[in-house]
C-alpha cells in the first residue's frame, strides 16, 4: 500500500482525500499548525504529521497542495528529504515541471503536475495531469487513480497547460455567470429567481451529458433544436448578432494571457 502525503489540507486537498478509497492509500496530512491539523485528519480519518520534513520522509507520493506563491517556500527546505524513490505532484497553477525540478533541488526527482478544478469538492473534477521523464508508470498510475476518484483525468501536453486551465479550470466561472445570465431573463419574464436558477441548472447540466453521451458535435445539437422560422433560431441569430462566440473566445484568450503574464 502505498503512503501519500498531503502538503496543505484546503478545500482541493479535503475533496480529494474525501474521495480516496483508504483501504487503498496509506495518508498523511501535514499544515502549518499541529493542532489544525490534527483535527482536520480526525475529521478526514487520516493520520497527522508533526511538520512537512516528517511527511516527505514517511510518503511515497507527495501532494503538494498549496497556493503557487506559497509553493517555493515550502519546496526549497525539503530538497534534503526527497530521493528518486518519491514522486512529487503538484496541483499549483503556473509552476512548470521545470520550475519544480529547479525548487526540489533533488537529482532524478520524479514529478507529476496534476490540474483539478473547483467541481472536485462535488466529485467530478475534469483534471490534466503530465508527468517528467523520472516518475515511473506505477506512480504515475497510482495518481491518475488518486485524481480520478474525484473526476476525469485528461493527460495533456504541458505547453496545453494554460489552455486547459482556462477551458477547464477557469471556465467554471464563466458558466456560473451563463447560468446567472439565463435565470434574469426569467425572473425579467416573471421567474422566482430560485426556481429560474434550477431550471437553467438542470438544463445545463442535461445539455453537457447529451454531448458527452451522443458524441454529435454542439452545432449539430443546435441545429436540432432550431426548428425553421422558429423561435430558438431567433434567439440564436441574436446572440451571433452579439458576438457571443467571439465574446467567449475573447474571454479563454484574456485568461491564458494573464497566467503567460504571472510566470
Amino acid at each position: 500500500m502505498k503512503t501519500v502525503g498531503f502538503i496543505g489540507v484546503g478545500k482541493m486537498a479535503s475533496a480529494i482525500i474525501a474521495g480516496l478509497d483508504k483501504t487503498k492509500f496509506n495518508l498523511l496530512i501535514s499544515g502549518r499548525d499541529f493542532e489544525k491539523t490534527k483535527q482536520q485528519a480526525a475529521d478526514l480519518s487520516v493520520t497527522a504529521v508533526q511538520n512537512h520534513d516528517e511527511l516527505v520522509k514517511k510518503s511515497d507520493l507527495i501532494v503538494l497542495a498549496i497556493k503557487p506563491q506559497v509553493l517555493p517556500s515550502v519546496l526549497r527546505p525539503l530538497s534534503s528529504a526527497l530521493s528518486a524513490d518519491k514522486t512529487l505532484i503538484s496541483i499549483a497553477a503556473g509552476l512548470t515541471l521545470a520550475d519544480l525540478e529547479a525548487l526540489a533541488a533533488s537529482e532524478n526527482q520524479g514529478i507529476i503536475r496534476v490540474m483539478p478544478n473547483i467541481n472536485a469538492q462535488i466529485g467530478k473534477s475534469t483534471s490534466a495531469i503530465v508527468r517528467n521523464e523520472f516518475v515511473s508508470d506505477e506512480a504515475f498510475d497510482a495518481t491518475s487513480e488518486i485524481f480520478g476518484a474525484v473526476g476525469s483525468v485528461h493527460q495533456i501536453a504541458e505547453k496545453d497547460f494554460s489552455t486547459f486551465a482556462a477551458i477547464a479550470g477557469s471556465s467554471p466561472a464563466y458558466i456560473y455567470m451563463f447560468i446567472d445570465a439565463l435565470s434574469r431573463a426569467g425572473v425579467l419574464h416573471g421567474l422566482p429567481k430560485d426556481q429560474a436558477t434550477k431550471i437553467v441548472a438542470e438544463t445545463l447540466q442535461a445539455s453537457a451529458e447529451m454531448i458527452l453521451q451522443s458524441g454529435e458535435n454542439p452545432w449539430s445539437l443546435v441545429d436540432k433544436v432550431s426548428s425553421p422560422g422558429g423561435t430558438t433560431v431567433a434567439g440564436v441569430v441574436s446572440l451571433e448578432k452579439n458576438h457571443f462566440v467571439g465574446t467567449v473566445i475573447d474571454a479563454i484568450t484574456a485568461t491564458i494571457d494573464k497566467e503567460n503574464q504571472l510566470r
